[in-house]
């Protein structure tokens, strides 16, 4: 990042505090807004393959839980760490807050490649972190998710651990495998998410007519779906990309083929009839719509002056940094905020949950309407504050979700 790009824990307290002074919330009320209520830092001992033991270090920031359970994904990244966790447990917290449902936010998460360890030590590293921080999780205390670096299969060991210590409890995390508890629907709900509301976002600006062309950086679980989501709702996506390049067709890449090719063991740079270019390259193409779906701080002061897309919607936590966000507002390219446009995980998240404790099983089609009810009323909700108050649709956002989180603080007493 340039100089002048603050960290990411820094940026979402930037963003904090302006929505805190648009509300005339008062200083100590800040402080309880923002700081987490618990921290956890365990370390967790591995025996290797090889015979060696190697020492891990593990996060859980739970950061606020008036309205609901502490909720948030498990990262096995190498950047992971107390700051990084507390930055993505605070935006967890807002963003179940903007889309109205019952939970709070949290983020955990290992310092560790996953990909370089093998499946017998991933397992295990998974149970011991598992084991180090069961005593702070619960069914109505704190559900763990997958996020970057972790999948169903990551949530089924947890679920697994987790239940041997305390009896099977299946709703202890989301994002299961659907035979062990998890709903249809939940893999692609954080992208299928971005893509409703990208399309909404965009019909409401006139941005791209009936077939808008897009930008997806990052091919995971977010952009892969939301790809295929674009492509259903007969958007033409221009161009993709994962960590080793980018593929760009401005007649639209063959998602499906694409889809098939990695099914299969193939690579992005093994698909044929698309231009290669880099993933610097990518961000600043032509297209109508670009969605940064990878990590974060990945459109910085640097390259933001060069995007030529007309809207971004955030797939990833944080993609654009408070100097970026300057700029492409200055340059009047809006940009619909991560805690909105990625909250569909998180809502998904929410229905599995509730059929864990109802113990009774929801169709796809019930998870995809309900998906699309929240998502379109939280975007409506954000677009009608930001209209109305003259500010961009991050800072109505942060605004909506503080104010009823600084409520339900009031409501409980914490302060008065």
């Amino acid at each position: 990042m340039a100089s002048g790009d603050m960290q990411m824990l820094e940026g979402t307290i930037a963003w904090v505090n302006a929505a805190v002074a648009q509300l005339g919330i008062r200083d100590d009320m800040r402080d309880v807004i923002v700081e987490p209520w618990r921290e956890l830092t365990v370390s967790i001992p591995v025996q290797m393959d090889n015979g060696t033991v190697r020492v891990f270090h593990g996060y859980r920031s739970q950061h606020n839980a008036a309205r609901g359970p502490f909720k948030g994904g498990i990262r096995f990244h190498l950047a992971v760490d107390q700051s990084h966790t507390r930055a993505l447990g605070m935006l967890m917290t807002f963003k179940s807050a903007l889309v109205n449902i019952p939970f709070g936010g949290a983020k955990g998460g290992i310092q560790v490649d996953p990909r370089a360890l093998s499946e017998r030590e991933l397992i295990e590293l998974t149970r011991r972190y598992t084991r180090g921080i069961n005593h702070v999780l619960g069914v109505s205390r704190d559900i763990p998710a997958p996020d970057l670096g972790t999948n169903s299969q990551t949530m089924a060991w947890i679920m697994d651990e987790y239940s041997a210590l305390h009896g099977y409890t299946p709703g202890i995390v989301t994002g299961k495998p659907v035979e062990l508890g998890g709903s249809e629907g939940r893999s692609e709900s954080p992208g299928r998410g971005a893509a409703i509301v990208s399309r909404l976002a965009a019909l409401d600006r006139g941005i791209g007519g009936e077939s808008p062309s897009i930008i997806v950086q990052g091919y995971g679980q977010v952009g892969s779906s939301a790809a295929r989501k674009f492509v259903e709702d007969g958007a033409r996506v221009v161009a993709v990309s994962d960590v080793s390049g980018g593929l760009y067709n401005p007649k639209g890449v063959d998602i499906a083929a694409l889809d098939k090719l990695l099914a299969e063991g193939g690579k992005f740079s093994d698909f044929k009839g698309e231009e290669k270019v880099s993933n610097d390259e990518l961000l600043c193409l032509e297209a109508d719509v670009l969605v940064p779906a990878a990590i974060e701080d990945v459109l910085t002061s640097d390259n933001a002056p060069n995007i030529k897309v007309k809207m971004v919607v955030e797939g990833a936590n944080q993609p654009t940094t408070t100097a970026a966000d300057a700029i492409l507002t200055e340059r009047g390219i809006p940009v619909v905020p991560d805690i909105l446009a990625n909250a569909g995980g998180v809502v998904v998240s929410y229905f599995e949950w509730a059929q864990n404790i109802q113990q009774f099983k929801w169709k796809l089609d019930r998870v995809y309407a309900e998906l699309t009810s929240i998502m379109e009323t939280a975007y409506r909700a954000t677009q009608e504050y930001a209209m109305a108050n003259s500010v961009t649709l991050r800072s109505a956002a942060y605004t909506l979700a503080i104010q009823r989180l600084h409520r339900a603080i009031e409501l409980r007493g914490f302060l008065k």
